[in-house]
Formats: C-alpha cells, sequence, structure tokens
C-alpha cells in the first residue's frame, strides 16, 4: 500500500501538483496515518527530480582524492538510526533516509559517536581527499555536536572541518564541490553529489533492514 502510494504522489508531482496538497490527497485516499505520510513524502519524488539525481550522482571511484562537503545532520542522524534498529527508508532516488524530525534541538545519543566514526572510516577507505561538516547554527547543540566530531576526526588523524552556518542547504546547493546529502530540496539544486548514506550503510552495516518504498 505505501509503494503504491509512493507511486501516486510521484505521479501527482510529475504531473506539476503541490507537494503538500498532493500529500493529502494521497493520504487521505489510502487513508494513511501521520508516520506513514512522512515515509511516503521522503520516498517519493517527480519524474523531473529523479532524472537530475541520477545524473548528478556520484560514483564512488569518483570520491576518491576528492574533498566531500557534508551535510552533518542529514547524514549523521540516518546513520544513528540505522546503529539503533530504527527505520531506514529506501526512496525512489536511491537514497537511504530516516523518520526523524529536527526541531531546533539536537540531542546526541549514544550511536552518535559510533556513527561520526563509521563515517569516518567508510570515508578513509573511500579515499577522500578530506571532509567539511556543515551544522545548521541555530539548532541547540550544533556547537556540542562540532566538538564530538572534530574528537573523533583527531583521534583516527582524519581531515575534517566542521562548520557552524545559518543554512547548510543554502551553501550546499550553491556549491560546485561535491555533496553528501539526501535532503530532496538540496539534491533538485546540487551540481554533484554523493549517496554517502547508502555506502556507508552497505560497507559498515550490512545487515540493516531497509524499507524500499518503490516500485
Amino acid at each position: 500500500m505505501l509503494c503504491r502510494a509512493v507511486e501516486d504522489l510521484s505521479w501527482l508531482l510529475t504531473g506539476g501538483y503541490a507537494e503538500k496538497s498532493a500529500l493529502k490527497l494521497v493520504g487521505d485516499h489510502f487513508q494513511l496515518n501521520e508516520r506513514q505520510r512522512m515515509a511516503v513524502m521522503r520516498c517519493a519524488c517527480s519524474d523531473a527530480s529523479l532524472a537530475h539525481r541520477r545524473r548528478t550522482e556520484a560514483a564512488e571511484v569518483e570520491v576518491r582524492d576528492q574533498p566531500l562537503l557534508i551535510d552533518g545532520y542529514n547524514v549523521l542522524t540516518s546513520i544513528e538510526a540505522a546503529l539503533a534498529g530504527g527505520v531506514v527508508l529506501e526512496g525512489r532516488d536511491g537514497c537511504y533516509r530516516d523518520m526523524a524530525s529536527m526541531h531546533g534541538t539536537f540531542r546526541q545519543v549514544k550511536e552518535t559517536m559510533p556513527a561520526s566514526e563509521l563515517i569516518g572510516r567508510v570515508l578513509a577507505d573511500l579515499g577522500v581527499a578530506g571532509a567539511v561538516w556543515y551544522l545548521d547554527r541555530p539548532v541547540s547543540n550544533s556547537g556540542r555536536l562540532r566538538t564530538t566530531l572534530l574528537a573523533a576526526a583527531g583521534g583516527h588523524g582524519w581531515s575534517w572541518q566542521v562548520e557552524l552556518v545559518a543554512d547548510p542547504d543554502a551553501v550546499l546547493a550553491a556549491s560546485e564541490a561535491l555533496i553528501a546529502t539526501a535532503d530532496s530540496v538540496v539534491l533538485d539544486r546540487c551540481t554533484r553529489w554523493f549517496n554517502l548514506v547508502r555506502q556507508a550503510i552497505a560497507m559498515g552495516l550490512p545487515s540493516c533492514p531497509i524499507v524500499r518504498l518503490h516500485a
């Protein structure tokens, strides 16, 4: 049922329907609850968005010796969810996304440090030249997370920078560099992106169950 809902929502988005009204139409038709509607929204996209994302996605071999700009919260929370046994969705575009919602505050959990270290090991295995993490300055505890990430990098000799900015989405979407995100808004605007969450789960958590909500 959820796969059919994703298909229908994607069809409406392709036809130019606004996301909010299209999601309500599909959600009401399938009698979905709020959590199911969120899952459907995170997995659907228009045909035009899908084509752009496929065209701009970088392969694993293209990451070697390249700097990578990371959408910090977007990437980290998905790996945290995978480590915690939470729901990880596979969208129509092949991106893995979690079901967490940020409401102005980030709370570090026991999975935060293991998640950052897993990402670091994957980046090292891929031969990434260096990473710049972008965190939302307005989100509470961003400064504390910056300290955690730099501590993880320092302990392993990884070349990381962590920047607190007002709007990471705008910075990443406008960059000519390779970026790592699963944020739909950024993916539709960026020049080149890498599916880091999917790669990290495949390399470090191969037994993680993935909920695939597309045909």
